[in-house]
């Protein structure tokens, strides 16, 4: 069961008797399912649907904890303070530290479960002096574990305000719900949905080699991608999806700065690749996603 103290994560506390209505009228996720030992992923989108900001989101007593890149923190806290108004919340950082642990077998009460990793076994912890007896484990090995899964983060991994929820997989992973009433963003987001129209998604990449994130992605020489994370040869690319089913078709791979590169998506993602679009013609220009 190792564990990380991730230094580059941070949270911020919301608390108060309206602080759950606040939150599922603001943010992508549901936030009346989320658990008691659980982390949702979640976002604050722009009107134009767009991330702004994504976090992790579990119950504390009396409110909800927000685990959130450190550099954007206080940012996150004032852009909530403008939707605040009269309700009843308090926004205040905490500091808490933040810890990820992995190959959980049996999970202990200091452990919050990752929803983003399904079954995998690997949670959260905010209390250094809880953490079960475990080996400590560089911040490095768990960005690599995370990337593994496809798993990619606003500011981390790509620039605030450039991605779509359904570009890295917040709709497949519980990021997203699409029951619930409105929130920022939301008729981007749900026309995307229910239109079909999300044509670029994170795919996982493996080469033989060192591979250069914020490097193109191409098929035949021609872009159909980007590379934005990788370590150790692995990484994850948001892909336009309808340009790589074409290739496929025309039996051409992918490389990235001319290394060659094997693309798949990730075992708990619910997406397929579509038909190819019929010959002389393509499908559309990305501008929905």
């Amino acid at each position: 069961m190792p564990h990380a103290r991730l230094t580059d994560r941070a949270v911020l506390v919301l608390r108060g008797e309206e602080s759950e209505h606040f939150l599922q009228n603001l943010v992508t996720a549901d936030i009346p399912s989320i658990g008691e030992r659980t982390a949702r992923p979640s976002a604050l989108l722009t009107p134009q649907g767009k991330i702004l900001f994504d976090f992790l989101v579990s119950r504390i007593e009396g409110g909800f904890r927000l685990d959130c890149v450190a550099s954007i923190r206080d940012a996150l806290a004032r852009r909530l303070a403008i939707y605040k108004l009269r309700a009843k919340v308090a926004i205040e950082p905490s500091d808490d530290p933040v810890f990820a642990l992995w190959d959980l077998s049996e999970p202990a009460d200091v452990i919050i479960a990752d929803e983003r990793f399904g079954q995998a076994g690997v949670g959260r912890a905010y209390d250094a002096g809880s953490l079960p007896e475990a080996p400590e484990a560089e911040a490095g090995d768990y960005r690599a574990l995370r990337l593994r899964a496809g798993i990619l983060e606003a500011e981390t991994d790509f620039p605030q305000t450039e991605m779509f929820p359904h570009d890295v997989l917040l709709d497949q992973n519980g990021g997203v719900s699409f029951r619930k009433g409105c929130y920022v963003g939301q008729e981007v987001v749900s026309r995307m949905q229910h239109r079909g129209t999300a044509r670029r998604r994170a795919m996982l990449v493996v080469a033989d080699r060192h591979l250069t994130e914020g490097a193109p992605l191409t098929s035949a020489g021609k872009p159909i991608g980007t590379l934005l994370a990788s370590a150790h040869g692995e990484g994850v690319a948001v892909v336009r999806i309808d340009k790589l089913a074409a290739a496929l078709v025309r039996g051409e791979g992918a490389c990235v700065d001319g290394v060659p590169v094997d693309l798949s998506i990730p075992p708990w993602a619910g997406y397929a690749l579509p038909e190819p679009a019929p010959a002389g013609g393509e499908a559309g220009d990305g501008s929905d996603s």
